[in-house]
């Protein structure tokens, strides 16, 4: 790839434009198709370790990043909803994560009616769900009800340990 041989200092130039990489990127995962296994930086509990799984972790990582970008200039956006919606698996909008007894894991998202099964709920957003959990707001920013230390702990979780 370009990037590691400008990178090593065996290519003349600039480096590639981050335009350039995208496209590469996006042209690499479209020839491949999205049920092709690869490579992933994530563990096995997370997304499927497919093209289709990479494109959209690289999607929800690109939207966080970006308002990080915005935030940066004094002017955060709210993700775009389908994006939001995406990396918060479906919902309409305002969603409720499910937190079920202490020492189990992950969260499960459900619909309102759901609320009174669980330990704790979180509501807000998809947005705002999405940038809490990525810790780029406080928690305390959405709706919390029930137990608060289920929060901490699944902030603090690695599904891989």
């Amino acid at each position: 790839m370009r990037v590691r041989t400008w990178a090593r200092g065996t290519s003349p130039g600039p480096p590639p434009s981050p335009r350039d990489l995208t496209q590469q990127l996006l042209d690499a995962l479209r020839e491949a198709g999205q049920d092709r296994g690869c490579w992933a930086w994530w563990g096995k509990s997370q997304p499927p370790r497919t093209c289709g799984g990479a494109a959209r972790r690289q999607l929800h990582e690109t939207a966080v990043h970006t308002y990080d970008a915005q935030l940066t200039v004094g002017a955060p956006q709210p993700l775009p909803e389908e994006v939001a919606l995406d990396s918060w698996l479906s919902g309409d909008g305002a969603r409720v994560a499910r937190l079920p007894s202490f020492g189990t894991m992950p969260a499960v998202p459900t619909t309102d009616e759901d609320t009174d099964a669980a330990d704790a709920t979180a509501r807000g957003m998809a947005s705002e769900l999405v940038l809490a959990f990525y810790g780029r707001i406080p928690l305390d920013s959405l709706k919390l009800g029930g137990n608060r230390r289920l929060f901490d702990q699944l902030v603090d979780w690695d599904p891989e340990p």
